[in-house]
């Protein structure tokens, strides 16, 4: 028992400060919803359509933060600190480049994206609104994902935590201002997020880069580890791409519902989004525990780790489900003073209730498999996933189901997930040991 009581330590000591940090970015979108939601339908069905496709672009590079995680976690367990940090770097000016390239892209195509994703000519104005100038935010979020995701792996849980504490109370307050004070509306929402999120990448990227020259790792871009990094993270974007497409299906079957049923899509997506952050402190935990030891050529100590937050994943999906389940008619007038969105938001939020014990186990899974570097096999886990749920997505459009079907099948994503993951935890194949 003493041993167990050491691996929660040890878990606890990651996953915490990591659940602190990772619950404040879905704050800015809650905060973000809340605000616009109080605008009006239309605006909160704009936010929708914009948020999905940011939320889409960030995402797909989510193997920023992964990807130096894991990387960063197995040089530091095995005692190379300048590799470490050099990787760390590495991530850096990949994240600064794409991030130009993508924030480009983003507000090039922001019209077409947002007349395809909106319900209403009304709808997708305030969604380009939207989206135009958080696309100028696309290089801070991915510079603030590779910077986090480094510090994770030598386990500095605390600057980032510091960091998004408060870029999360700025966006507040700017958001505030700006949209009620000055009366800038969804425009100025987006403002105040894109000017919280560059102070916080200036903030990450300054210590990351510090620490390198302490290391003695070059601070410059260097052609080959930019690669590298790029080319280490391929099966993780595929494997992300897949998680996003769902979503982005959800949301035009959502669309075609019509405005309520979008403007509720929203909120819904929010509250997921928000509670996948928090259940993924536990993964957190996985990618930066499950690198160091298997750096360190601890393959028993890997198992007993795995076992311990399979657990915990457990545990706080069971408690996040009584807490929305509890909370979800309170929750739905908490974001839309519209009776329609919010008689459509609780039976999705109680369906939604139910799958949090599933996902708990599913996003430890997934952190401790991104942590052992086996993201080819969540790549073609996630192709196979993606391909049984499109079809349970399309009939919900296809035979008006209702709002809270859309709900559902994303349930069974989630399930087919877990499929996929468990039996893939149960081999050998992913405990690859050293450097």
């Amino acid at each position: 028992m003493r041993g167990l009581d050491d691996l929660d330590r040890r878990i606890l000591a990651v996953a915490a400060p990591a659940f602190l940090a990772l619950v404040t970015e879905p704050l800015m979108l809650l905060a973000d919803t809340a605000i616009i939601g109080h605008l009006g339908t239309t605006e909160l069905g704009g936010l929708a359509a914009a948020s999905v496709v940011l939320t889409t672009v960030v995402g797909l590079c989510v193997f920023l933060a992964y990807g130096s995680t894991a990387a960063v976690a197995r040089q530091h367990g095995a005692g190379r600190e300048a590799a470490a940090y050099g990787l760390a770097v590495g991530g850096l000016w990949l994240a600064l480049g794409l991030g130009i390239v993508l924030g480009l892209g983003t507000a090039v195509s922001s019209k077409a994206l947002s007349d395809w994703l909106s319900s209403s000519a009304a709808v997708a104005e305030q969604a380009d609104r939207y989206l135009v100038i958080s696309a100028s935010g696309v290089p801070a979020m991915l510079v603030v994902l590779a910077a986090t995701g480094a510090l994770r792996g030598v386990l500095d849980l605390k600057t980032p935590l510091i960091v998004a504490a408060v870029a999360n109370v700025l966006n507040v307050v700017l958001n505030l201002a700006l949209v009620y004070g000055l009366g800038l509306g969804i425009g100025g929402s987006a403002a105040g997020t894109v000017i919280a999120q560059w102070v916080a990448a200036a903030w990450l990227g300054v210590v990351v880069v510090r620490r390198a020259r302490a290391a003695r790792a070059s601070v410059w871009p260097r052609i080959g580890a930019i690669v590298r990094a790029g080319r280490d993270g391929v099966p993780l974007l595929v494997r992300t791409a897949t998680l996003r497409a769902s979503l982005v299906l959800a949301t035009a079957v959502a669309a075609d519902l019509g405005d309520v049923p979008l403007a509720a899509h929203q909120v819904a997506t929010a509250i997921v989004t928000f509670l996948a952050f928090g259940l993924d402190a536990i993964a957190i935990a996985g990618q930066a525990l499950t690198g160091r030891t298997l750096g360190a050529g601890d393959a028993p100590r890997t198992r007993e780790l795995t076992r311990r937050m399979v657990a915990w994943g457990i545990g706080t999906g069971l408690f996040a489900a009584v807490v929305l389940a509890a909370g979800s008619p309170v929750l739905a007038r908490l974001f839309s003073p519209d009776p329609a969105v919010q008689r459509a938001l609780v039976p999705a939020l109680l369906v939604v209730a139910a799958i949090q014990p599933l996902s708990g186990v599913v996003f430890v899974l997934d952190g401790v498999l991104i942590g052992a570097g086996d993201g080819v096999y969540l790549a073609w886990a996630g192709l196979a996933v993606l391909v049984a749920y499109v079809p349970l997505v399309l009939a919900v459009g296809a035979l008006d189901a209702g709002f809270t079907w859309l709900w559902a099948a994303y349930g069974a994503f989630i399930a087919a997930r877990l499929v996929t993951l468990w039996l893939r935890q149960r081999s050998d194949r992913w405990m690859v040991l050293g450097a």
